[in-house]
């Protein structure tokens, strides 16, 4: 009896598998993945482990993706020379993802991670691994959402019947000759076979893949550090979305068109104040192309650019309203100190110190010091000049304290010319 399977083929298999121990852990998000040579492929996993063990506070200190053991010892990918500069990982809080560029197809293989702590026993492999099948050519393409026929046919001289199964699931999926998809999906993506059975025997096809091409999904950004940032530090935005074939990113900031980088990755190795903002990614494929939302970068920084003056900036007159302004760029908001000749003020009225009626008294040397969580910067000194308000009376006034001498005071205003003959302002030098 001769068996034959014809195909509609066209990737990735969408079943999770969870090996965990006693709180340790790895979950790949798929146990199996097709792909063409030439093209490229992400593997995904997220890894678990206990915070503490005996009151010691467990760290994971090294991560890696491997195929292979040598003395029983895992071979990272990235010092593999069969992967020169075709692997890239990224880590994201306790996520991992390979990426394997310009695929062959002696990467077919059983690719697991493995993570260690500072514990001594503290080592963890994923196991029994993503199994990932590189092909060479392809019958056809098939893209999410088509419709795709597997027929299974045999030359049996008394008819046959036919039970399709996919690879690693011993559940048929039919009992007909053909096995049908309406509407494929990614999750599809796999190895089928079917048996033929007659009363003269059994036979069993060989393995026949099928890879679903798809536009990519919502790309997801995530940032690492995930605490807090701050300027002068090394940042990076990472962009990931599932697509087959893999995609391609764009980087972008707030509304401006032009790209800032045409990688996964988006780097900072000194951030700066100015980076702060929202950024997105584009992932995009042959299939389509798909938009992230929004993440903002929001960079502390102590303050800077300090600067104090006062208000009004003319000479200022015994009496009136006057505020010294200090001003800084922070983020977060500054707090201020206020000095007057180099000693603190004990009233703290923030950016703005305020005199209500200001007097000969407040004269005086002032300064500010602007400070956050992240530092402090002091401003330089400020001189406050108050000039005393004084009258001249004309000679045989009733107000006359004095004939042609001055006298210093506050008096009401009065706008009739006959009440005063001038007005004079100058320092007083209190005694």
């Amino acid at each position: 009896m001769h068996l034959s399977v014809s195909t509609l083929i066209t990737l990735q298999s969408g079943s999770c598998r969870v090996s965990s121990q006693n709180g340790w852990g790895v979950t790949y998000t798929s146990t199996q993945i097709c792909a063409v040579k030439g093209s490229s492929v992400e593997i995904r996993c997220t890894y678990t482990y206990p915070p503490r063990i005996n009151n010691e506070t467990i760290e994971v200190q090294k991560r890696l993706w491997f195929t292979k053991l040598q003395q029983d010892v895992p071979v990272d990918l990235k010092t593999d020379p069969n992967y020169d500069a075709r692997v890239e990982y990224n880590f994201f809080r306790n996520n991992s993802t390979l990426r394997i560029t310009d695929l062959r197809e002696s990467d077919s293989a059983q690719y697991k991670f493995r993570f260690e702590t500072n514990n001594r026993s503290g080592r963890y492999t994923g196991s029994p691994g993503v199994t990932l099948l590189v092909t060479v050519t392809l019958s056809g393409e098939i893209v999410e959402g088509s419709s795709v026929t597997l027929t299974c046919s045999s030359d049996a001289n008394r008819a046959a019947n036919y039970t399709w199964y996919k690879e690693d699931d011993q559940k048929p999926l039919s009992k007909d000759s053909q096995l049908i998809f309406s509407s494929i999906q990614s999750s599809d993506a796999g190895e089928y076979y079917c048996i033929a059975v007659n009363n003269l025997g059994t036979k069993r096809t060989g393995h026949n893949i099928i890879i679903v091409n798809y536009a990519p999904k919502l790309p997801s950004v995530s940032v690492s550090p995930s605490a807090e940032i701050v300027e002068g530090s090394s940042v990076t935005l990472t962009c990931s979305s599932d697509a087959n074939p893999a995609a391609q990113y764009t980087w972008y900031k707030n509304n401006d068109r032009k790209p800032l980088s045409e990688s996964f990755r988006l780097g900072f190795n000194s951030i700066q104040s100015s980076d702060s903002g929202e950024y997105y990614c584009k992932a995009r494929n042959k299939l389509g192309m798909k938009t992230s939302r929004n993440k903002l970068l929001d960079v502390k920084y102590a303050p800077k650019f300090l600067s104090l003056s006062v208000s009004p900036s003319d000479e200022i007159v015994e009496g009136s309203p006057v505020n010294l302004i200090c001003s800084s760029d922070a983020n977060p908001a500054a707090n201020y100190t206020w000095y007057k000749d180099n000693k603190e003020l004990s009233a703290r009225q923030q950016g703005v110190y305020h005199f209500i009626s200001i007097s000969l008294e407040d004269s005086g040397d002032y300064s500010c010091k602007s400070e956050n969580v992240h530092g402090e910067a002091n401003s330089t000194s400020l001189s406050v000049d108050v000039q005393c308000e004084c009258f001249l009376f004309p000679e045989g006034s009733e107000n006359n304290r004095g004939q042609g001498k001055g006298y210093c005071g506050v008096f009401p205003q009065k706008h009739s010319s006959d009440a005063y003959e001038t007005v004079l302002r100058f320092p007083v030098v209190v005694v």
